[in-house]
């Protein structure tokens, strides 16, 4: 597995169509690897991610995945051509060092949805069935992911160890066009410190994302070591 970081340049009319696009986005992407090469693994899939800059001129494109890719296009079309550039560490030694009782720094952008059934009436035939809801307030985006923290191996902290502690930012609701039809995404970036409680359960959620919508931007965790006081 790799993680590969690329600057995206935000004053580029072109940068701004994809990363206005999700779908757009997925297919660079996509464009980055050959057509024969495996888009997962036994250790995860094809993740990715866009991360706004402390300035406005620039993003950050975050891409995990079982093999390097190949970002010259990119570069191309969202970056400086100029000075072609971005950086991709393996991600093995990582992954392989995840234990219980570790505390780290994390990062999501996930779409965090639920179920809501439909009563379609009790003629002969007609069921309740389920359609898919976007959370859209931040109290209930905040508990869609404490709600499924402790089945992807870990518990949100505290800022002083008391009751769990999650900033949701980057709140929005994300439209574009797929195949002709207009997809409609909330999606929601989640930083905090968290606790790993079952390393299995957490390398496969560092593998292969959390949540929905994992093709167009949601889905990836990254982590980082933790500030000590």
């Amino acid at each position: 597995m790799y993680l590969s970081k690329m600057d995206l340049n935000m004053a580029r009319l072109e940068t701004l169509r994809l990363v206005g696009s999700p779908y757009r986005m997925h297919a660079l992407v996509e464009h980055a690897f050959p057509p024969h090469i495996a888009r997962t693994c036994e250790q995860g899939r094809i993740l990715w991610r866009v991360d706004a800059s402390p300035t406005k001129d620039a993003a950050v494109l975050c891409i995990l995945s079982p093999e390097r890719p190949d970002l010259i296009h990119a570069v191309e079309q969202a970056g400086w051509p100029l000075y072609p550039h971005w950086e991709t560490k393996d991600y093995r030694p990582l992954l392989d060092k995840i234990a219980k009782g570790q505390v780290w720094q994390f990062r999501l952008k996930a779409n965090p949805v639920r179920t809501v059934l439909v009563d379609k009436g009790r003629r002969e035939n007609q069921k309740v069935i389920g359609t898919v809801q976007g959370h859209v307030t931040e109290a209930h985006q905040r508990q869609w992911l404490l709600d499924r923290s402790g089945s992807h191996g870990f518990r949100v902290l505290g800022s002083k160890g008391d009751a769990p502690d999650v900033s949701v930012s980057h709140r929005s609701r994300e439209r574009f066009l797929r195949d002709g039809k207009t997809v409609t995404l909330v999606t929601a970036q989640f930083d905090g410190i968290l606790e790993v409680t079952d390393a299995v359960a957490f390398k496969h959620a560092l593998g292969f994302g959390i949540g929905r919508a994992k093709g167009f931007g949601c889905g990836l965790l990254t982590i980082a070591p933790a500030c000590s006081e």
